[in-house]
């Protein structure tokens, strides 16, 4: 036997080995530029090179079958097909002057509606300049899909035209963030953006359309080839590779899809905490209810849930979206000296409430009082818990749902009436100090607390009210009074100055034949006044009439709106003895079509005495 033998064969085997991890290797590689480029897909799937069709047809289509009836945005080439189509299919497309109020106007519209608001903005800067407004409408948990574009997938990292990684700008923003891949992905990408949108606690979702996803197919094809003539080995690979590519894009493109909406789930009590809570309010002797903004959530319509706390009968401060749930003068609606009166309740619900810096962060709640806590949001349900507050009940559920089990379970409950007109008293009480503050002089200019009483003797029965500012917003608060459920706009906890001509723009639209006020501060006024504009080119198309603002500043924002082709009056000492004249003024140039701002100079009081401003 020859002695070389068994190296020989060990050599062999090592070789096979090493072939077959090499062969191992390739296949590998080879199924994953498949996989990349669908191959196998396009083997069953057609690609129609002759159609016109284009993406931003299925992005339409997409939102028309969600009941998408209005579209903001500052267009750009980069989007321009979504724009085109939604037009094509009766979505109306609304331009405005900044990306931000593109998205303060769909998440009105998904406040006031029980929809998503949408927005669509170009790649690049149009993206970024949207991510205040973005993480205002998390804070503030609105259901808004922004659909941005961007760079063409086959240009991405290559130094394209305002390409930047845009999803990890918004991961910490959305609660769903995803760039579509191919024109058959659009379908099912945004389906499952809004239901997510729309589930559990509300926020907003981002949706990244590379600019080859929108265009037909003639057009990528063309774009894609245009700078490619080489025909040696390696650029025919080339052209196999982009050929390729642009195959899987368009493969079954056109294929029939379900467009419908997905199913929204939420969180709802159990009948065992709902009837935990049945016995601590049955032995109640001072309840009391604090509603929050999601308690407008749907699904329980506004007017069930207000006709829900009417039957509970126990006293509801309002806050946020909750204002005016109510009405202008419910024996139910205490506004005033909230602090002294949890300080005596012994059982409070935190309807959609939060115990953040709006109720001290839990400290201004009595250690003694039972505390029902409901939010759908597990991590605000017990935001500073066992800090400076405990929950009794802790239910990570809608609150709207919650109270509506609350009252069925308790029929025939009826809240102490002592507990109530006591606390309406105060109310009372408080409220005449204030119409005395009211008529006070200041040493300069305007008295701001009658300048607002005779705002909120003037608002008709259909006004809704947009609050956009600091501490004039914070007295309006408190001296205005909106007319019932949904008539309050504000931005929420992030406290967002310039949502004001957005909010308005998306409040507008949902409600046409209301008179939409805008109360602005004069730092607020400056973030949008550019979109008198916006009203004013949208007054035929969009019958946007009636649109109403009161600025507080001490700048010429009158002459402003003017320039805009808007209607500009100023209000100040001089002309003060015409305070109700020139606001009927402005609300009959409102009927008229005009969008007006009145713009009043006014002066300091003790009103918030002890307030911090920050």
């Amino acid at each position: 036997m020859n002695p070389d033998m068994p190296a020989a064969a060990s050599a062999l085997e090592g070789s096979s080995t090493w072939l077959l991890v090499l062969l191992g290797s390739l296949t590998a590689t080879l199924l994953g530029v498949a996989h990349k480029l669908g191959l196998i897909y396009q083997l069953w799937h057609q690609v129609d090179m002759k159609s016109t069709r284009h993406g931003g047809e299925t992005v339409a289509e997409v939102l028309k079958a969600h009941g998408v009836r209005f579209l903001f945005t500052l267009p750009g080439g980069h989007i321009s097909p979504i724009l085109v189509a939604c037009e094509k299919l009766g979505i109306r497309v609304v331009d405005t002057r900044h990306e931000a109020t593109a998205v303060f106007a769909a998440d009105a519209v998904a406040r006031l509606s029980g929809t998503v608001g949408v927005a669509v903005t170009t790649a690049g800067p149009g993206v970024t300049n949207t991510v205040t407004a973005m993480k205002n409408a998390q804070m503030a948990e609105s259901p808004v899909l922004l659909i941005g574009g961007s760079a063409a997938r086959l240009q991405k990292g290559r130094g394209a035209l305002q390409d930047i990684d845009q999803l990890s700008l918004f991961k910490p923003l959305c609660k769903f963030c995803a760039s579509v891949n191919s024109v058959r992905e659009i379908a099912p990408v945004l389906r499952k953006a809004i239901a997510i949108a729309q589930c559990d606690t509300p926020g907003p979702v981002f949706v990244e359309f590379p600019l080859d996803i929108l265009y037909p197919y003639h057009l990528v094809e063309r774009e894609v080839f245009k700078n490619f003539t080489s025909k040696s080995l390696l650029g025919k690979i080339v052209n196999w590779y982009l050929r390729s590519y642009i195959g899987n894009l368009f493969a079954g493109a056109w294929e029939m899809q379900d467009l419908s909406p997905l199913p929204v789930n939420l969180p709802k009590a159990s009948k065992g905490q709902v009837q935990q809570c049945v016995e601590l309010i049955s032995r109640a002797k001072k309840p009391v209810i604090i509603l929050g903004s999601q308690v407008t959530l749907p699904p329980t319509p506004v007017k069930i849930l207000r006709d829900t706390l009417e039957e509970l009968g126990i006293p509801c401060f309002l806050g946020g979206m909750a204002r005016g749930m109510l009405g202008k003068n419910s024996p139910l609606h205490i506004r005033q000296n909230r602090r002294d009166a949890l300080k005596e309740a012994d059982v409070v619900i935190l309807a959609g409430t939060v115990c953040d810096f709006r109720l001290s962060f839990g400290g201004i709640l009595s250690k003694r009082s039972k505390i029902i806590a409901v939010n759908r949001n597990r991590e605000q349900l017990l935001k500073n818990a066992y800090v400076l507050w405990k929950p009794t009940v802790a239910i990570q559920g809608d609150a709207a749902c919650f109270l509506v089990s609350l009252c069925q379970a308790l029929k025939g409950y009826s809240c102490p009436q002592d507990w109530v007109t006591g606390l309406k008293e105060v109310d009372r009480i408080k409220e005449k100090a204030n119409r005395e503050k009211a008529e006070k002089p200041t040493e300069q200019h305007l008295n701001p607390l009658k300048l607002l009483h005779h705002l909120d003797n003037l608002l008709p029965e259909d006004s809704l009210l947009i609050a956009d500012g600091g501490d004039f917003v914070a007295s309006a608060a408190y001296i205005v009074k909106p007319r019932g459920p949904l008539t309050w706009l504000d931005p929420g906890a992030f406290g967002t100055l310039g949502v004001g001509g957005g909010f308005a723009l998306g409040a507008k639209l949902c409600r046409p034949d209301s008179e939409v006020w805008i109360i602005y501060g004069d730092g607020s006024l400056g973030f949008s006044i550019m979109e008198f504009d916006t009203f004013v080119r949208h007054k035929v198309t969009l019958a946007l009439p009636n649109l109403c603002s009161l600025c507080i500043c001490g700048w010429d924002y009158h002459v402003v709106a003017k320039g805009l082709g808007g209607k500009g009056f100023l209000l100040n000492r001089e002309n003060e003895d015409q305070t109700e004249e020139l606001i009927r003024t402005a609300q009959s140039e409102c009927r008229q079509g005009h969008p007006v701002l009145l713009n009043v100079l006014i002066g300091k009081t003790d009103f918030r005495e002890g307030s911090i401003a920050v």
